[in-house]
Parts: C-alpha cells; structure tokens; sequence
C-alpha cells in the first residue's frame, strides 16, 4: 500500500508542479507537461513491478501509438477558444475527438499489424 501512495503521491507532484509553472509562463508549462513523465514514471513502475522486458516492450510501443490519436486535441481546444468557445465546450469536444480516434486507432491498428 505505501509503493501505491509514493507512486499516486509523485505523479500528483509532478501536475501539481506543471500547473504551477504554466500559470506563470504557459510555454514552459507546456514543455513540461509534453514531456513524456507520465509515460516514463509508468513504464519504470511497470519494470519494478515485473521485470518483463516483452510486457514493457508493447507498453511503450502501444503508448506511441495511442499518442498520436491524442495529438489533435491540442490542436482544436486552442482553436475553438480563439473562435469564443467556452473552456466546458472546447476541452469536451477536445476529449470526444480524442475519444473517437482512439476508438479508431483499436479497430484500425490490429489490421495494420499494431499489437495494442
């Protein structure tokens, strides 16, 4: 329970301080969080946890190509804020366009030979 807590309690450190950086200066704010930490704290307590170069191998060939249906979002939330959408509005039709292609990437990617 308490390598449960250190993980929750550093991921959370890590947005906490992301957030805190992008209120001040939003470039450097979003340099961090385009940093792949998420992906690098999970893929060392996936190690941790198994020890299974094979199982750690498909994580992170799986998380590229569940990266790149997200990539959009940071395209049309921008967008649809210059055009005087709310922020409810643009991060919710960020989030079901982000939805959609991932459901797209799970039925195209296994009959383009993508193990996700």
């Amino acid at each position: 329970m308490l390598y449960l807590l250190i993980k929750a309690g550093l991921s959370g450190v890590i947005i906490a301080v992301a957030s805190e950086v992008a209120r001040r200066w939003p470039g450097w704010g979003a340099l961090i969080v385009s940093l792949p930490l998420v992906s690098v704290l999970a893929m060392i307590w996936l190690w941790r946890d198994t020890h299974d170069p094979a199982r750690l191998a498909a994580h992170a060939e799986a998380t590229f190509w569940f990266v790149l249906p997200s990539l959009p979002m940071f395209l049309l939330v921008p967008f649809l804020l210059r055009q005087g959408q709310s922020f409810g509005v643009a991060l919710a039709a960020g989030c079901a366009l982000t939805i959609v292609l991932y459901l797209a990437m799970i039925s195209i990617g296994p009959k383009l030979g993508l193990k996700l």
